[in-house]
């Protein structure tokens, strides 16, 4: 068609009456003739479309977000078409296909329930903290018993999407709730409520242990717990007063108990004293006797010794010096009476009668 226009144009211009071109390249029927559409077809519009269409390639991307970022501590799960993959994605860039597939994160890192009995604020599953009221149980006498805890945990990666395949994302609420409350109220009924502040050492190592227990015999292990403190064991009012009462009696059996002991300790304090006074008097006078018997056996030794020396001709001797005494004695006063002892033995006696008293006396 293109031609044919072509050759009608130039019809016209051999005849003298047909356009002419004008300086901009276009043809015009004349002086006053109306200009004419350039009909010559180029690249533009081509690269337009070009543009358009990538753009809206570009627009459908972002739309339809074909890729999905996991950051440390979390996994993916994909799902293609409502089903579950096997395995979790792991932290990274992972593409996807638009309306298929979808991914869902799930966080792995550490996260508490504290159950307590006071609520000061609610806690969110954001921060990995949830408060839930404190375990309420019946102890071997039925009466009720408040515990306290506090559970720290976190999924288990390997399985993650098993994990959220079975229990779904409220998990935790499946899992680790019902097993800490089950447990708690199977280690509680044992003990009654006087015994448990005594027991809480025991009470706790047993709590924590059944939970472990339970926890990783589930299939797949779908949880890791990291730790189960005991904080506070609540008791009735009634309770706590009798245990007040009998903390108090042990106190004053504790107290009169150590004023016993007190007094023991005085009294063998005293007898020890006794004891040390009675034994220095006991050592002073035996050491009298001692000296005693050491001089009358010294002068019995003396003794002893001087009789064994005494012999014949020494008492021979010994007569002799007297007698020279007496014959000195005879010599001054011839009144003097000399009195031999028997068999000649030593020393002789005599008197002298000139005084008067001794001469009464020898008479």
């Amino acid at each position: 068609m293109a031609s044919d226009m072509n050759d009608y144009f130039n019809k016209k211009k051999s005849q003298g009456g047909g356009f002419k071109q004008n300086s901009s390249g276009g043809n015009s029927g004349g002086p006053s003739g109306p200009q004419m559409p350039n009909m010559n077809f180029n690249m533009g519009g081509k690269k337009a479309a070009f543009i358009y269409f990538i753009v809206a390639i570009v627009v459908v991307l972002v739309l339809a977000k074909p890729f999905t970022i996991i950051e440390e501590g979390q996994r993916g799960i994909l799902s293609t078409n409502g089903k579950y993959q096997d395995q979790a994605l792991l932290p990274g860039l992972h593409f996807i296909i638009p309306v298929i597939q979808k991914v869902y994160i799930v966080d792995t890192k550490v996260r508490i329930i504290n159950y307590a009995s006071r609520i000061d604020s609610i806690s969110t599953r954001g921060d990995g903290i949830i408060t839930k009221p404190a375990v309420t149980v019946l102890d071997k006498r039925g009466l009720p018993v408040s515990i306290e805890l506090t559970v720290q945990y976190r999924l288990n990666a390997q399985f993650a999407a098993q994990t959220i395949s079975n229990w779904g994302f409220s998990w935790e609420d499946k899992i680790i709730n019902p097993v800490v409350r089950d447990v708690v109220r199977n280690v509680i009924g044992k003990y009654e409520a006087e015994s448990l502040p005594q027991e809480r050492n025991v009470i706790a190592a047993e709590i924590e242990v059944g939970i472990r227990k339970s926890v990783e015999s589930l299939k797949n292990s779908p949880a890791i717990l990291q730790s189960v403190q005991l904080r506070e064991i609540l008791l009735p009012p009634k309770v706590k007063e009798q245990i007040e009462r009998v903390q108090l009696a042990k106190q004053e059996v504790q107290r009169a108990e150590q004023e016993v002991q007190r007094a023991k300790q005085e009294a063998l304090k005293r007898a020890a004293e006794a004891r040390g006074v009675a034994e220095k008097a006991r050592i002073e006078a035996q050491g009298k006797a001692d000296a005693i018997t050491i001089e009358a056996k010294a002068k019995a030794a003396a003794n002893i010794a001087i009789a064994k020396s005494l012999t014949s001709k020494l008492l021979q001797l010994e007569q002799m010096k007297v007698q020279s005494k007496f014959n000195d004695a005879l010599r001054e006063n011839k009144d003097t009476k000399i009195f031999l002892t028997p068999g000649g033995s030593t020393p002789n006696i005599w008197v002298d009668m000139k005084d008067a008293k001794k001469r009464t006396t020898a008479r």
